[in-house]
């Protein structure tokens, strides 16, 4: 059985070091946080698989893109907010435009950040990455998920971007949990028979631990949740979205991230186009700028807490 909690850089790290070793075409690539992402033991199985290109994002985007041009499968990490605004363009073009297979993969996402403070909060990362055509973006919740996309991301053609949480997170899923692109899970089922009351939809492993405390809060007041886990931002899972639509159309989104331009957005989007009169809210940054704090205070801030979550929903079935 799985660890309980693991500290998912390390998932990461081990992960990569693995599959190195079943692939001599691995190679990992770092914007001088190697200490940060966890990825030194890499560095010691594989030096000649380990570049380390200095605090220069754009050079980490270009030098992968030209690594994955020569038949290289190039895993680059970097913190989100320098992977998404800093290094944009690079990777808009050099990798997806260029149809690569630039695996990118942006660490510390939203609150995660911390007392690194607002200049390194990405809070806009996923709205960016949404627009580049073909580009698959993932954010694991647990340890068990993080090592599954990982191998998919290194198993399929084309460009990734992985939103990375650095630090400990429970396991959700069992050790042999089957993972696929645009595949969202139902982590919980309403309890009793009828259909929920209310459907949670959150990405990641923040916003995913938030959302399963939130359905034990609206329980215990009788409230029925349903709680979605959507692991993939794009493709997204429209199809098991629109289903669990149509049963219960009272939907709460969560994620790390701006309330616009991300899950939320995607979410409203499917239920729009397909034309199904739902009621949606959208937990989320409201518009601001991140801070400086603990991540337990910045949460409270930003109210990207499972209190939150369960305050819209209760304002929904009011």
């Amino acid at each position: 059985m799985a660890e309980t909690v693991q500290e998912l850089r390390a998932v990461y790290a081990r992960t990569l070091n693995e599959l190195a070793a079943e692939n001599p075409d691995i190679v990992v690539l770092e914007a001088d946080l190697m200490k940060a992402t966890g990825t030194g033991a890499f560095a010691s199985a594989h030096p000649d698989r380990t570049i380390n290109v200095g605090v220069a994002e754009a050079t980490l985007v270009g030098v992968a893109s030209g690594l994955s041009a020569e038949g290289k499968i190039p895993f680059a990490a970097t913190f989100a907010c320098f992977a998404s605004r800093r290094a944009f363009d690079q990777f808009f073009l050099s990798a997806n435009y260029a149809r690569l297979n630039v695996k990118l993969v942006g660490t510390d996402p939203g609150v995660t950040a911390a007392f690194n403070g607002g200049t390194h909060m990405p809070l806009e990362d996923l709205a960016l990455m949404r627009v580049i055509p073909g580009l698959r973006i993932v954010e694991p919740s647990d340890p068990v998920s993080l090592a599954a996309y990982l191998r998919l991301a290194a198993a399929t053609r084309g460009c990734v971007y992985l939103r990375l949480q650095r630090k400990p997170a429970p396991a959700i899923y069992a050790p042999d949990e089957a993972f696929a692109w645009g595949e969202a899970k139902i982590l919980r089922r309403a309890e009793g028979s009828g259909p929920a009351d209310v459907l949670i939809i959150a990405l990641g492993a923040l916003m995913v631990g938030e959302a399963l405390k939130a359905a034990d809060l609206l329980a215990a007041e009788g409230v029925r949740a349903t709680v979605m886990d959507a692991l993939c931002l794009k493709p997204l899972d429209a199809g098991r979205i629109l289903e669990q639509a149509r049963i219960c159309p009272r939907i709460v989104t969560a994620e790390n991230h701006q309330a616009s331009g991300g899950l939320g957005s995607a979410v409203a989007e499917i239920i729009a186009d397909a034309g199904i009169a739902a009621h949606l809210a959208r937990v989320g940054v409201q518009d601001e700028f991140g801070e400086v704090g603990t991540q337990d205070w910045l949460q409270e801030r930003f109210g990207l807490t499972a209190a939150r979550i369960a305050e819209r929903a209760r304002a929904l079935l009011a």
